[in-house]
């Protein structure tokens, strides 16, 4: 077997354990210790009895890094010979790797083993080895443009970077760090970079919440995503819920139609002075750091200035290293809230497709009228609820993460509901909702209704992100991908009246207060979002569908007041004068807007969730 075959064998001194057979294999590297008389070692007069041998494999092997001439620690030396003696310094290597288990939500543990040799010579070739055995299959990143914030989780961004940081360094990834100053600061910084200095990394990463990832995101795209606009709340034939059953076999499509803005003669703009919107990070000064505004404008640039990076690409990946207060884009694309495990995960090179959803302003407020704004969200889009929150937190930023939990009991109470019309593109095979019941007290069941043994979660090596079932989701008509093709047979559905809350979540939306996420078995790349509808209801009710979220195993959806849609896209319209979004965290106010999801548009340096 091809495992078994032997490339490079040496006897090396491994420290702390002593002489060893040290054998390199196509996958792995071995050694077995060498004891003259038995397997044994003692310590104290009692015996153990050691491990003959043991391995590490090159996918847990991030770095290779060669050492000065110095000492290696052997137990069968004694105290007098390792302090006087210079027989234990050799020249040396370490084979840095971690240990994982993937059948848990656990950590990735860092370990290393120092291998040494009296000949620089035997050292140096097992390095070179080495570091070619580990390159091979996954292109690793060289060069990387790391962003950290400073005050997020309470100034965690900066002490997250220093832990971090020596794996980078190790690993020999070149990194341009730059600490953000300000909001806005990271949009602003990547949105004005030139394609040139763009191409010179591998990547961004952030060090930070989701915020700073959203920042970037949109700094990305703002000018280099040449999609079109969705449809405009108006622009389509839209088929009620009340004469749903009667049309919903029909296929006269004949008035509905597809909205594609040309935008090609529209030039980026990245100005902060609208103001109507709302800050990243807050709508005034937080921690003596002054807030700046970003909106973004934009279509496309001009066709005699195309960018020479776009996306979707293969080769531009962006990657997130938690250090915020929540880290829901973490916790859904890697199922875990370590620092480490995503820094390993980033140098290794593993990159998977994400979608994106699209957020086009056509209006801030019923009476404005704006040229149309484009934002982007990766991990969730919400109105009513969601958006009051984020506002209201903005208040009690000193509070760190517990101003979530404090604004959210506040609007509770409140209790309040929006009059809104949301219109989405149904999707073929979506299931036929569920008898209504209990329909005093005018709810509607969930659109989506499954056991919870029925959910296909999204994890490593998910089929369904991996494009299995691609073919099947064009089928369906109005799957949106890179291109926004709409199919003119495509039908929209409607739902209209007062929301306590709006949702559409593009990832499953996992934090610690919410285990499985607002919606457990939400696909990274699989083209579609989630649409959740909370039509007014009882405060007892709304109570017990926020309490289903924080219990593992639950259905939070499945409540007859809630409408829940697999759609590739929505529109919304609303009368509210200050109608906000919480976009991945951010403030968003808009009245009118389109939201489509981009297939898989960017890399994500991320393996899926492990569950």
């Amino acid at each position: 077997m091809e495992g078994n075959t032997l490339v490079l064998s040496s006897t090396l001194f491994l420290d702390r354990i002593g002489e060893v057979a040290v054998a390199l294999h196509p996958d792995r590297l071995s050694w077995k210790h060498i004891d003259e008389g038995s397997n044994t070692s003692s310590c104290f007069c009692l015996k153990f009895q050691s491990k003959p041998e043991t391995e590490i494999r090159f996918s847990d092997v991030y770095a290779v890094e060669l050492l000065s001439c110095g000492l290696i620690h052997d137990p069968t030396w004694s105290a007098d010979n390792f302090l006087q003696n210079s027989a234990n310094k050799m020249h040396r290597f370490i084979v840095h790797g971690y240990i994982r288990q993937q059948e848990h939500s656990s950590p990735w543990v860092l370990l290393e083993y120092t291998f040494g040799h009296k000949d620089l010579k035997v050292c140096l070739a097992w390095v070179e080895q080495l570091k070619a055995s580990i390159k091979n299959g996954v292109r690793r990143p060289k060069s990387l443009w790391v962003i950290v914030h400073p005050l997020c989780g309470k100034g965690n961004g900066p002490k997250t970077w220093e832990r971090v940081a020596p794996i980078f360094s190790h690993a020999e990834v070149q990194t341009k760090v730059t600490v953000t100053q300000r909001a806005g600061h990271a949009y602003d910084m990547i949105a004005s970079t030139s394609d040139e200095e763009l191409r010179s990394f591998d990547g961004v990463v952030t060090v930070g919440g989701d915020g700073l990832f959203n920042e970037v995101l949109n700094g990305l795209l703002a000018s280099r995503h040449k999609a079109p606009y969705p449809p405009t709340p108006n622009d389509f034939n839209i088929v009620g819920y009340d004469d749903q059953s009667q049309k919903h076999g029909s296929n006269d499509t004949s008035n509905s139609r597809s909205l594609f803005i040309d935008a090609s003669g529209m030039l980026p703009e990245s100005s902060y002075t609208n103001e109507d919107d709302e800050p990243l990070l807050g709508p005034s000064k937080a921690n003596g750091i002054t807030i700046s505004k970003f909106t973004s404008n934009v279509g496309l640039c001009q066709s005699d200035q195309l960018p020479s990076v776009d996306f979707p690409n293969d080769w531009f990946g962006l990657g997130m290293i938690p250090a915020g207060s929540t880290d829901a884009i973490v916790l859904s694309t890697t199922g875990l809230r370590d620092p480490v495990t995503s820094a390993l995960q980033i140098i290794q090179g593993r990159k998977m497709l994400l979608d994106i959803a699209q957020v086009v302003r056509w209006k801030t407020s019923p009476s404005s009228t704006d040229l149309p704004s484009v934002r982007y969200a990766a991990s969730f889009a919400g109105y009513g609820f969601y958006g009051d929150v984020i506002q209201e937190s903005e208040k009690y930023r000193w509070m760190g993460p517990a101003r979530y939990d404090y604004a959210g009991t506040m609007v509770f109470l409140k209790h309040r509901s929006y009059e809104a019309e949301i219109a989405f593109l149904e999707v073929e095979k979506d299931p036929v909702p569920r008898s209504l019941s209990n329909a005093g007290i005018g709810m509607r069941p969930s659109k989506i209704s499954r056991k919870n043994s029925d959910r296909q979660i999204c994890r490593t090596n998910c089929t369904i992100c991996s494009g299995t079932t691609k073919s099947a989701q064009h089928s369906a008509g109005g799957t949106i991908t890179a291109t926004n093709n709409y199919s003119e047979k495509s039908k929209w559905l409607r739902s209209k009246g007062r929301f306590l809350s709006i949702g559409a979540a593009i990832m499953s939306c996992r934090n610690e207060r919410a285990p499985d996420g607002l919606v457990a078995d939400a696909h990274l790349a699989d083209g579609f979002l989630h649409l959740i509808l909370i039509k007014d209801c009882p405060r007892p009710f709304y109570l017990w569908h926020l309490t289903q979220l924080t219990k593992r195993g639950s259905d939070p959806l499945k409540f007859k007041f809630i409408e829940h849609h697999k759609t590739p896209a929505f529109t919304f319209v609303a009368s509210h004068d200050e109608s906000v979004w919480n976009l991945d965290g951010e403030i968003f106010q808009a009245c009118q807007v389109s939201v489509q999801v981009c297939h898989g548009l960017i890399n994500l340096f991320a393996s899926g969730p492990v569950v």
